[in-house]
């Protein structure tokens, strides 16, 4: 087996934290005998061997280049468990081909995904067994957030028999076509509420002002974002508005709006002070990359690595789960012309005509948020965009939570607040109200408790 170190640091576990591969199929069907090596992370110093439970934590839509030291981490040590993560099929090492040409991503589905996951998994304990000389089957739990999140939950529906249990941390299992409640909350705006109504103003007129500004002078107006490159005004536009919200959804809103309304109240330039908030923090400490926008970078068929998520994700998006952040119809902070005219004409222009998200599929095939299964966890933060894409309300066997307070937003109950950066063991002490994060992660306990006594009898884990 090729061995691929993890990255060090306080942020990843790292103790027997090694990147190995195991021979995934690239298509599950009889006549297609192909495969190709998938990376994976184990970390096993808590591990109760030899009947200890096992987490598997889904990597998602990129690299995965190691295990994350956030509340796992915590549940891992608490219940004795071993962590094992598994890089998604394409992303990072593991893909199937050199290049991503649009007729080579065929195999890039959630469905495939869940079947390496599947097969993984038999493949691990078949190892747990090996080393501890052992014939027995551990309890699994799955684990993972916001698209991971939601391969968690589908997991546990779709292989109901591999798995004791589910923690779907802001999983977004409803695929939507038009996305307008990442924006808007009960005729009102979600960013907007979040922010408040002086930042929201603000944020309104920066979209009014940038608009104005590619008018007028295009060039110089995306050259104060160092964005030049994007020729696209769409891609340019959809930049702005992203780097916005990304301070809701990871619970970072004061580092956004407090020099913002500061401005706005001052009269000032409100674009070069939101272009200083879009370098500084959104690029330079977020560590978003222009890239991500330009849609002649997602054209190019990146050989396989690290490099590539980009271009993957946006297929999955265009055939798959949609997404479409499109602006509402009034009042919105995001400009008007990233709209679903724009995703799609996007999503032709990289991948091809005719390249179409089937949206109705996905939620028919899974149940969107209607979905049902049995001891799968949901748990979101009230902050949270992407809220409205999960499942928030309880049904039988599929308890669903939301965690409030002012910055619990994206998977604050592994990540802790704000969500990035990520805090160490998912820390809760930097949440608005600590003693609701707190909660939240005792129903996750709670919860994973429950399922490892059911599997387990009588044992006791609490």
């Amino acid at each position: 087996m090729e061995k691929i170190w993890c990255l060090g640091g306080i942020l990843l576990l790292v103790s027997t934290c090694a990147g190995v591969s195991f021979h995934a199929t690239l298509h599950r069907s009889d006549a297609d005998d192909r495969t190709f090596a998938q990376r994976y992370y184990e970390f096993t110093d808590y591990f109760d061997a030899p009947n200890g439970p096992v987490f598997l934590k889904i990597c998602g839509e990129g690299p995965c280049v190691g295990i994350q030291n956030d509340y796992s981490a915590v549940l891992a040590k608490r219940f004795g468990a071993a962590i094992v993560s598994l890089e998604h099929r394409y992303y990072g090492q593991s893909s199937p081909f050199k290049s991503h040409a649009t007729e080579n991503l065929i195999y890039l589905s959630s469905k495939q995904a869940l079947f390496d996951l599947a097969a993984f998994r038999e493949y691990y304990q078949d190892l747990i067994n090996h080393r501890t000389n052992s014939t027995s089957d551990n309890p699994w739990i799955v684990m993972g957030g916001s698209y991971s999140g939601a391969l968690s939950a589908w997991f546990k529906l779709k292989f109901p028999h591999l798995a004791v249990g589910s923690v779907a941390s802001s999983g977004v299992v409803q695929a939507i076509f038009k996305f307008t409640k990442f924006d808007e909350q009960a005729k009102l705006f979600l960013v907007a509420e979040s922010a408040g109504a002086t930042c929201s103003a603000a944020l309104r007129a920066v979209t009014r002002l940038a608009e104005q500004g590619l008018k007028e002078n295009s060039v110089s107006t995306k050259a104060l974002f160092n964005a030049e490159q994007l020729d696209v005004d769409g891609d340019f536009l959809y930049f702005l508005a992203d780097a916005a919200a990304i301070a809701f959804q990871y619970g970072n809103p004061d580092i956004l709006c407090s020099p913002l309304v500061a401005a706005y109240k001052r009269n000032e330039d409100l674009l070069a002070v939101y272009a200083k908030y879009v370098k500084d923090y959104y690029i330079d400490t977020f560590k978003s990359s222009i890239n991500t926008y330009d849609q002649k970078h997602l054209k190019e068929n990146l050989a396989a690595g690290d490099h590539s998520s980009d271009r993957l994700w946006w297929y999955q998006v265009c055939t798959e789960v949609a997404y479409f952040q499109a602006a509402p119809a009034n009042n919105s902070i995001r400009s008007a012309l990233v709209n679903v005219k724009y995703h799609l004409d996007l999503c032709s222009n990289v991948f091809g005509n005719g390249t179409f998200p089937e949206v109705d599929n996905t939620n028919l095939y899974y149940g969107g948020n209607k979905i049902r299964g049995d001891k799968i966890l949901f748990m979101n933060g009230s902050q949270d965009p992407w809220r409205h894409a999960s499942k928030q309300t309880s049904s039988r066997n599929e308890p669903a939570y939301v965690i409030k307070c002012q910055n619990c937003a994206h998977c604050v109950d592994m990540r802790g607040c704000p969500q990035t950066p990520l805090q160490i063991g998912g820390n809760t002490s930097k949440c608005a109200d600590p003693e609701a994060a707190q909660a939240g992660q005792q129903l996750v306990a709670t919860y994973i408790s429950r399922w490892l006594e059911d599997a387990n009898g009588s044992v006791k884990y609490m």
